[in-house]
């Protein structure tokens, strides 16, 4: 699942729009929507979206055999 899908979904169990988001973050709404429209979100973004948002993020990448890195 792309990462836009998933904000999207937070931002529907929040009952929050991207504007509203947007605001929260301190960007402006087009800003974020062209973000979420081509799926490019830097780390620092999604960090700044989760805290906006009041969940944890942890990016990582997960290895067959469990490891994590």
């Amino acid at each position: 699942m792309a990462m836009s899908q998933k904000i999207k979904i937070l931002l529907v169990k929040k009952g929050m729009n991207v504007s509203q988001l947007a605001a929260i973050m301190g960007t402006s709404q087009p800003n974020l929507s062209k973000k979420m429209s081509r799926d490019n979100f830097s780390e620092k973004d999604l960090e700044e979206i989760a805290k906006a948002l009041d969940v944890k993020y942890e990016g990582f990448f997960f290895l067959e055999d469990g490891d994590r890195i």
